[in-house]
């Protein structure tokens, strides 16, 4: 089965100084890829490279098995990119844009029509196929740019901050959009906003230092750090000592008169130890779960091992 992206230790350095090293990166089926990184990792450098605007400076990039480097024309027409800040041009019409976009695709006069009205139908923006862009709002602003992206039918998206800037409902509406847009390509997906990554990812790819620190599902990311807290209901509150007294435990928060977070120390057996003494203690327990660590927590910890 041939990828849809295959990065092979990719590297760039501008002037003296590498701005990424040997970058190994693989996407093999469709669904949404999370780009993550700080500012200056190096994760543009790889996105810019990734869409054929920057020549590498080392290593290889395939995509739908094909070699950037040999061929960049047929290579890029399996790409769609929407970047940070939208190409739109504002005193066309939306229809007079795409037609512009699908004409720089090169797709032939004959299937451009249908390649418009698909895309326009796809991106819920056929209504407004003869409104300015300069009259859309931000949120149908950025259908537009994703229209411009998917026109050609590429096998791989990539979206640069696609949320960025847009109302609560507006950004509903986006994530929609790219949600059934993955469902035919693989799409790769960057973004300072953790809470959209979680969202909207099924694996996410972390870049510090010029180098991959981190690859695998949102699961193993969400647990990439061991919880080390609880919260527990109980009916019959014990009184913070109570609580302190039990080995492991290291603090005791209560949020309300009958919901606590216990915070523990490194120690697995603790679940166990707080259920027999609320047997034991006559608590009167009704529930308890471990405490997943935020994200900005795990992006934080992640973000330090790469500079030690």
């Amino acid at each position: 089965m041939t990828s849809i992206v295959k990065l092979e230790h990719l590297s760039h350095k501008y002037a003296s100084a590498w701005a990424i090293r040997d970058i190994n990166i693989e996407i093999k089926q469709t669904g949404i890829v999370g780009l993550l990184g700080s500012n200056g990792a190096g994760k543009s450098t790889t996105m810019n490279i990734l869409c054929g605007t920057l020549n590498q400076t080392e290593g290889n990039v395939y995509i739908n098995g094909i070699d950037m480097r040999k061929e960049p024309e047929l290579a890029k027409t399996q790409i769609g990119f929407l970047p940070q800040q939208a190409p739109l041009y504002m005193d066309l019409t939306v229809s007079e844009y795409l037609q512009y976009c699908a004409d720089l695709r090169m797709i032939p006069k004959e299937q451009m029509k249908a390649a418009l009205k698909e895309a326009m139908e796809r991106c819920g923006i056929a209504h407004f196929a003869e409104r300015l862009i300069r009259n859309l709002s931000g949120g149908y602003r950025q259908r537009v740019g994703i229209a411009q992206a998917i026109i050609h039918k590429p096998k791989l998206v990539v979206l640069d901050e696609p949320t960025n800037g847009l109302d609560p409902n507006q950004i509903t509406e986006v994530r929609g959009l790219i949600r059934e847009i993955a469902r035919e390509r693989a799409v790769v997906f960057s973004s300072h906003i953790l809470s959209e990554v979680q969202v909207l990812c099924q694996e996410i790819t972390m870049i510090e230092g010029g180098r991959v620190v981190f690859a695998d599902t949102m699961d193993a990311f969400n647990n990439y750090i061991a919880p080390h807290s609880i919260l527990m209901d109980v009916e019959n509150p014990p009184a913070e000592a109570a609580l302190l007294s039990i080995p492991g435990i290291t603090g005791v928060n209560f949020l309300t008169p009958r919901q606590a977070r216990v915070y523990f120390s490194g120690d697995q057996e603790i679940v166990e130890r707080l259920v027999a003494a609320s047997v034991q203690q006559g608590w009167r327990l009704r529930g308890i779960q471990l405490e997943r660590n935020a994200l900005d927590e795990i992006f934080k910890q992640l973000s330090k091992h790469s500079s030690q």
